[in-house]
């Protein structure tokens, strides 16, 4: 896998609260959950790039406020049109038999 080097100036371990190996791998995790958030790469691409699990990487995406549904705001309009549209069929199937 191809490394980055990033510098960084030494007061930024100490804004984290953090010894720099930690504040190395929030680094990662805030740029993966960025990407991710943005549309950019995938959650298991973005789990990858912070050295954890798809599944914990999910659960970071929850406790950082980014939402792992990557859909549009119109896409999500026409799926909630979609599941209207079928449950108004179905009452109309139930409500013949």
């Amino acid at each position: 896998m191809p490394t980055a080097t990033i510098e960084y100036p030494s007061e930024l371990s100490v804004a984290l609260g953090k010894r720099p190996e930690e504040a190395v791998r929030e680094i990662q995790l805030m740029a993966a959950l960025k990407l991710f958030e943005a549309g950019r790469i995938s959650s298991g691409l973005a789990a990858k790039l912070a050295g954890m699990s798809r599944v914990a990487f999910l659960l970071q995406c929850g406790q950082h406020g980014v939402s792992v549904f990557q859909q549009t705001p119109e896409e999500l309009e026409s799926d909630l049109k979609a599941v209207s549209d079928a449950c108004d069929r179905r009452h109309v199937a139930s409500d013949r038999a």
